[in-house]
C-alpha cells in the first residue's frame, strides 16, 4: 500500500474511531447541575413541584424514584421517559418544564433548558441513565 493511500484510509477510519470513544455522560458531573440549576427550586423540599407530584430532583436516587404515580426515567428510552419529554416540550403546555408558559405554576416562572442541556439528558437517559 502507497503512502498516500494509507493517508487516505486513515483520514476515513480515524473519525470513526474516535466517535466510538465518547465518554459516557455523568449524572453527577453534567446532568445533576442541569437539574439544580433549573429544576430542584421547584422539586425538593416544600416547593411546589414537590408537593404536587412527590418528585423531588436532589439526588440520583430521588430521581429514579420518580412521582407519586411512578418513574420519570426508563433507561435506555429518553421517548418513554417523563423526564425528557416534559423538558423537551414534547407533552401539553400545562406539565412543561421548566415552567415558562402562560399556564405555568404560581410558583416562579424557569427559563427553558438550552438545546444542549436538552440533549444532554437525553444522552444520559438513553445510555442507560446510570448513577455515574
Amino acid at each position: 500500500m502507497s503512502i498516500h493511500k494509507g493517508y487516505i484510509l486513515s483520514a476515513l477510519i480515524l473519525p470513526v474511531l474516535l466517535a466510538g470513544c465518547e465518554r459516557a455522560v455523568s449524572f453527577n458531573d453534567q446532568v445533576m447541575p442541569i437539574l439544580q440549576a433549573s429544576c430542584v427550586s421547584c422539586h425538593s423540599g416544600s416547593g411546589e413541584g414537590a408537593q404536587l407530584t412527590e418528585l423531588n430532583l436532589t439526588s440520583y436516587a430521588q430521581v429514579m424514584q420518580g412521582t407519586r404515580l411512578g418513574a420519570i426515567v426508563v433507561p435506555g428510552s429518553a421517548a418513554s421517559s417523563t423526564l425528557y419529554l416534559v423538558i423537551d416540550h414534547k407533552v401539553d403546555t400545562k406539565i412543561q418544564m421548566p415552567p415558562h408558559h402562560d399556564d405555568k405554576f404560581p410558583q416562579g416562572e424557569g427559563e427553558p433548558l438550552s438545546s444542549d442541556e436538552i440533549a444532554t439528558i437525553k444522552r444520559w437517559i438513553d445510555e442507560g441513565a446510570k448513577n455515574n
